[in-house]
C-alpha cells in the first residue's frame, strides 16, 4: 500500500520537472510570454491616435480579426484623446500614472473618472468616450482584434490630417 502512495506522490514531480528545466527560448517557442519592463519594445503610437503616444504589442496581433491581443500604450502627461469609440470590447488596466476617462460624445471633465495604477475597466464596443492623462501614463489593453479607433468628429481623426 505504501508503494502505491509513493508512486502517486512522484507522478506530479515527473510531470513538473521537465517544465522547470525549460530555457526561456523554449518558453517563447511554446507561446509562453514573460516580459519585464525593460524588455518591452515601445514604438511610435498608431496613426489612429494623436501624436505623442507610444505602443508596444505585448502579445497577439491587434490588427487581426478575432485574434486576441495585449498592447501597452504609453502616454505623456496631459495627453488627450477626443471623443471616439471602438468596434470591439476592450479591457484596460492602468499600470502607471492616472488615466482619466469619461463617457459621451463631448468632453465633460466633471463626468470623467480618474483611474490610478491597479485600476481596471472594460470598454464596451461602440460606447463613445474620451480620455486624458495626468503624469506619464501606461495602460495595458486586452481584447479581440481588430483594434480600431473611430472618432465622433471626423475632423479629430489624426489619419485625416
Amino acid at each position: 500500500m505504501n508503494k502505491y502512495w509513493m508512486i502517486l506522490a512522484l507522478v506530479p514531480m515527473l510531470i513538473v520537472s521537465p517544465c522547470l528545466a525549460q530555457t526561456p527560448k523554449e518558453h517563447k517557442d511554446s507561446g509562453h510570454v514573460m516580459l519585464i519592463p525593460n524588455q518591452i519594445q515601445w514604438q511610435a503610437g498608431p496613426a489612429s491616435l494623436p501624436p505623442g503616444a507610444q505602443i508596444a504589442v505585448l502579445d497577439g496581433d491587434p490588427s487581426q480579426t478575432g485574434m486576441s491581443y495585449t498592447i501597452g500604450l504609453k502616454m505623456p502627461d496631459g495627453y488627450r484623446v477626443p471623443p471616439h469609440w471602438h468596434p470591439m470590447d476592450a479591457s484596460v488596466t492602468v499600470v502607471q500614472g492616472s488615466f482619466i476617462m469619461g463617457v459621451g460624445e463631448k468632453v465633460e471633465p466633471a463626468q470623467a473618472q480618474e483611474l490610478t495604477p491597479g485600476s481596471y475597466m472594460r470598454v464596451s464596443k461602440e460606447v463613445r468616450h474620451y480620455e486624458w492623462t495626468k503624469g506619464d501614463t501606461i495602460i495595458y489593453v486586452y481584447g479581440l482584434g481588430p483594434l480600431d479607433t473611430v472618432y465622433v468628429n471626423p475632423a479629430d481623426d489624426p489619419t485625416k490630417k
